[in-house]
């Protein structure tokens, strides 16, 4: 009777209401009513398909709840088994990806997608993201609880992520592969390494990587975004994007742009999601959008502190340094802050793909909370 109960006993428990941490909820739920009011606005103006992408995107958005009433139901000591099958689930998918004669190269300049049945177009890089965190995770604790040696941790922390960046980097999708060595390397500093330790590994990459990619992976179009950032006004059709962006911004005042006259930002139902959140509900809108993501991302730092296992602290900071990147870097470069990439801001952009991964990882979020809670 003094065993910790099982999913489903804490499913019907009375406890359950209770347990769940309404500071992560509230932000996540505002931010997709948010997210689903704009895309509105957005998608009923010049969008062959509206209403059936809308509609489309409000099914995942619920399906996304479901999932994370399911995750939530289920007990953390299942962690590190749900985390290995993440895991093998996206490798398998990043293998089909190149040889599933489906290529959208044409249009995104990558080849990321499959096409699958009944879930249509699905990007297994995000599957990634998640299985990559759980089991980075799950070895870190064992290399914590010396249940295996640092070299050998690290050996299987090379096996588990070179295959998968491989297949990421060959798309290319670059910038998935920044968000997974982002989290990796938070959840590396919250592990432990000595700081001098991380600083010079920082050094090195910039000495040593960041002069490769520039040579040898990034296109030509990427080099000219980055030296726009830079440079402004040095390349004006490639400026076009941000220049767009920024109109939008500024157009949206203070409560919204009420003139009826909005401004043209290609692909403003995902990556410039946030320039037609100022745009729709101005500055209030778009302060919101932060004060929602500090606040939740403050949040998950507080659940890793007080997680009952290093295991899972590592897996919320991972997951919380996942979202991080993508709310810095899609704001960052819809103001001109940031080189513009094809990162999606969570649970306001366009993609049922994106809606229900960023779900399944606000899911583990909870339930490691509402585990630290009861």
């Amino acid at each position: 009777m003094g065993q910790q109960k099982s999913g489903i006993e804490k499913l019907r428990g009375s406890d359950y209401i209770r347990t769940i941490d309404y500071f992560l909820v509230v932000p996540i739920f505002l931010l997709t009513i948010i997210g689903l009011y704009v895309l509105n606005q957005v998608l009923s103006v010049g969008y062959d398909a509206y209403p059936g992408n809308f509609y489309r995107q409000v099914a995942a958005a619920v399906l996304g709840i479901v999932i994370t009433l399911i995750i939530c139901a289920l007990d953390t000591q299942f962690m590190r088994m749900i985390g290995w099958v993440i895991y093998g689930v996206a490798l398998f998918l990043l293998i089909l990806v190149p040889i599933d004669n489906f290529d959208l190269t044409w249009k995104w300049g990558a080849d990321s997608w499959l096409n699958l049945p009944v879930l249509g177009m699905f990007q297994p890089s995000e599957v990634a993201k998640i299985g990559l965190v759980m089991a980075a995770s799950d070895i870190f604790e064992r290399i914590s609880s010396k249940e295996i040696s640092v070299i050998k941790g690290f050996g299987l922390l090379a096996l588990t992520y070179g295959p998968p960046m491989l297949l990421i980097l060959s798309q290319p999708d670059f910038g998935t592969a920044m968000v997974i060595v982002f989290s990796f390397v938070c959840i590396l500093f919250v592990w432990g390494v000595k700081y001098r330790y991380f600083f010079l590994a920082i050094s090195s990459v910039i000495v040593v990587v960041v002069p490769f990619v520039w040579r040898f992976y990034l296109k030509a179009y990427q080099r000219k975004r980055i030296l726009a950032l830079v440079f402004e006004g040095s390349d004006p059709a490639g400026e076009y994007n941000l220049v767009q962006s920024k109109a939008a911004i500024a157009s949206g005042g203070l409560a919204g742009n009420n003139t009826g006259v909005l401004i043209k930002v290609p692909v403003k139902e995902s990556d410039f999601i946030y320039s037609a959140v100022s745009e729709h509900l101005g500055f209030i809108g778009t302060t919101a959008v932060l004060i929602l993501a500090f606040f939740f991302l403050c949040r998950c730092m507080y659940v890793a502190n007080n997680a009952s296992r290093k295991g899972f602290s590592f897996i919320v900071v991972g997951l919380a340094a996942s979202f991080a990147f993508h709310f810095i870097e899609n704001m960052g470069m819809s103001v001109g802050l940031l080189p513009i990439t094809g990162i999606p801001l969570p649970f306001l952009s366009l993609g049922g793909t994106a809606m229900l991964v960023n779900y399944v990882s606000f899911g583990i979020i909870l339930n490691i909370s509402m585990e630290n809670r009861q």
